[in-house]
């Protein structure tokens, strides 16, 4: 306990170093992983100094400048990866490269990351000369694979709807013929929960033909396309 006591005031001096200095406007770099999988946000001050009795403190921020969570910080050999500030979110998840902080490494790993862990990553070193602050942004990627359905049919239509459930990036979703026209369709129904998006498309077809449901991630270069040939729509 004795030698947590002084935490408390150095997470106030971080407080008011950064400030809404935390913003982050251009990303020095974008890291994509899929959802469950580790990844390593890199960071590393530009005169690549021994970072063994150093600071570096890393943050999650929000889009308009305000801290959202502590991620982790080091400083002089002593990691406060459990400390009290740190977001829930992130205990017990994050560690940094001990063996490379003499080569100037201050990158964290990030285990089974979420959906939830997508955002702006600021990297800052408050006692360098200059202080340095560098921005990352993390997309963790879930691709759920579409669902598809005849909800009404007739004799001469049939109505059809796709639903793609928990994908992030938000994806776009688009009703094709077999011929790869897209096809009319209802304003999609979207919805957020937990930081993903449910997507809900709706179309009503007048012929005889195979219908595919697209779904498309254009920041991730991702597209999965589902051809529901059992139930395609078989009117006259």
């Amino acid at each position: 306990m004795m030698k947590q006591l002084p935490l408390l005031p150095l997470l106030l001096l971080f407080s008011l170093l950064t400030g809404n200095s935390s913003a982050c406007t251009n990303a020095d770099s974008t890291v994509i992983a899929k959802e469950e999988t580790d990844v390593i946000l890199p960071c590393s001050p530009s005169t690549g100094e021994n970072l063994l009795k150093k600071l570096f403190d890393w943050k999650k921020v929000g889009q308009g400048g305000e801290t959202l969570h502590e991620v982790f910080m080091y400083d002089s050999a002593v990691q406060y990866d459990r400390h009290s500030g740190q977001s829930e979110q992130f205990k017990g998840r994050v560690s940094h490269f001990q063996d490379e902080l003499k080569h100037g490494n201050a990158s964290i790993f990030i285990r089974k990351t979420k959906v939830i862990d997508s955002g702006s990553y600021t990297c800052y070193f408050p006692r360098l000369q200059p202080r340095e602050k560098f921005c990352i942004e993390l997309v963790v990627s879930a691709s759920p694979k579409p669902s598809v359905k005849t909800i009404d049919q007739s004799n001469s239509w049939a109505r059809l709807q796709c639903e793609v459930h928990g994908a992030y990036p938000k994806p776009k979703v688009e009703w094709k013929d077999s011929s790869g026209n897209i096809l009319p369709a209802e304003e999609p129904q979207v919805s957020e929960r937990g930081g993903s998006y449910d997507v809900i498309l709706q179309t009503t077809v007048t012929k005889t033909d195979n219908y595919s449901c697209v779904s498309t991630q254009e920041e991730i270069n991702h597209q999965f396309l589902l051809i529901p040939l059992c139930i395609s729509a078989k009117v006259d």
